[in-house]
């Protein structure tokens, strides 16, 4: 069993084409700009979403918080009371429940992709549900990661996998435990051994106000030296935590910022 927070049937900007992009609940990092936050970590059942739902969508049963997805109205304040990083609004699904939400949809995506949170905290339940999807629909596989589990030990999902695509935070490790809780050590050894085995899609790169960018910018693409595609997300405010506010500020980059970073790529 894996815990899912969403299941976007249509996506077009998880990997090439229209996909099918399923979020993982439960992270190893705590990005001081993540946008999602409510995914870091599982529900403590603690109750406090229950007396601010204004639909009646939760409740308390046996000690836990269960959420009717069909009265609830997504009006997210369930998230806001959350001090947990946390969500009620989460399913569990088995590899084979799963796959029939996947099924479903089969005619009309090129593949899968999963994220999160950090999907790879789940990899015995993605080699299994890629080589299902993979064996009875054909369709391709795709895993958005943080890089920060040694993917060169875990070669069953990295073989079952078309591509990654891969978060590079930043590439100085004193910034990257400030910023993310965790050294970037095993995401650097990620970024050169998946572009050994060419299975990476894409590196993705945050660019945030007070982060050494230009330093990452340059290193991460003389790195993949053409060999991927390299994407640049600007900050915005929205989701972020306060602390992630006060560093980063509620203005992200602008345009011609950006441009900028480009042509380091370039």
């Amino acid at each position: 069993m894996a815990l899912v927070n969403k299941i976007i049937p249509f996506s077009c900007i998880d990997g090439p084409g229209n996909r099918t992009a399923i979020f993982f609940q439960g992270c190893n990092l705590k990005c001081t700009y993540c946008h999602n936050p409510e995914t870091i970590n599982k529900c403590i059942n603690c109750g406090k979403c229950v007396l601010t739902c204004p639909v009646n969508a939760l409740e308390m049963n046996d000690g836990k918080v269960i959420w009717d997805e069909y009265k609830c109205v997504e009006c997210d304040n369930c998230i806001k009371t959350c001090k947990s990083l946390s969500t009620p609004r989460t399913k569990d699904y088995s590899v084979d429940k799963l796959f029939e939400e996947i099924k479903k949809v089969k005619p009309f995506i090129q593949g899968i992709t999963v994220s999160g949170g950090e999907c790879t905290l789940n990899a015995d339940f993605l080699v299994e549900l890629f080589t299902k999807v993979k064996k009875e629909l054909n369709l391709t596989c795709f895993v958005d990661t943080n890089g920060t589990l040694d993917l060169s030990e875990k070669e069953d999902l990295v073989n079952v996998t078309d591509k990654f695509m891969l978060d590079i935070k930043c590439m100085d490790e004193e910034e990257s435990v400030r910023i993310t809780g965790l050294s970037n050590d095993i995401v650097l050894k990620n970024l050169k051994y998946l572009l050994d085995k060419d299975k990476l899609h894409e590196v993705r790169t945050v660019i945030a106000p007070n982060l050494n960018n230009e330093y990452t910018v340059k290193e991460v693409s003389k790195i993949i030296n053409g060999k991927c595609k390299y994407k640049l997300n600007a900050y915005r405010k929205y989701g972020v935590r306060q602390e992630g506010l006060e560093l980063h500020g509620k203005i992200g980059p602008t345009d011609e910022e950006m441009k900028v970073y480009l042509e380091y790529i370039r």
